[in-house]
């Protein structure tokens, strides 16, 4: 039998300043900071959120292993929120974000997605989608 992968544990996010993703993150998007300490004693943090996590990486002082060209700013991710993108584009306007676009239909890993894009503090792309919203 072909082996093959059931799911995504988590993904790392390289960041220019960690206070500074964490804020963001937190404060827009409301996600938990999470600090650990892996084997080698260092002090290291996450993003929680549901049963997802995003560790980041402070530019230059990344841990290996390491993608090979880690860098700010190259992600594009897409997360779900079951709160109306109506409630999402009010929040993000109290907290001066820009949305580049949307509402828009697009497709998602299960079936149609409503969404808007936005880039957090190192220009990472992110779209915030309802699942199902096919209009």
């Amino acid at each position: 039998m072909k082996p093959t992968v059931s799911g995504i544990d988590h993904i790392v996010l390289t960041v220019a300043d960690i206070d500074t993703t964490l804020a963001f993150y937190q404060g827009v998007l409301g996600m938990g900071a999470q600090e650990f300490r892996p084997a080698d004693g260092s002090i290291r943090w996450a993003l929680k959120f549901g049963n997802q996590k995003i560790n980041l990486h402070q530019r230059g002082a990344e841990f290996d292993p390491k993608a090979r060209d880690a860098r700010a700013g190259s992600a594009d991710i897409c997360f779900l929120s079951d709160v109306s993108l109506d409630t999402w584009q009010q929040h993000l306007k109290t907290c001066d974000v820009t949305i580049e676009e949307g509402p828009v239909t697009r497709t998602g890993a299960t079936g149609p997605l409503r969404s808007i894009y936005l880039r957090d503090p190192d220009g990472n792309l992110i779209e915030i989608s309802n699942l199902g919203v096919a209009r």
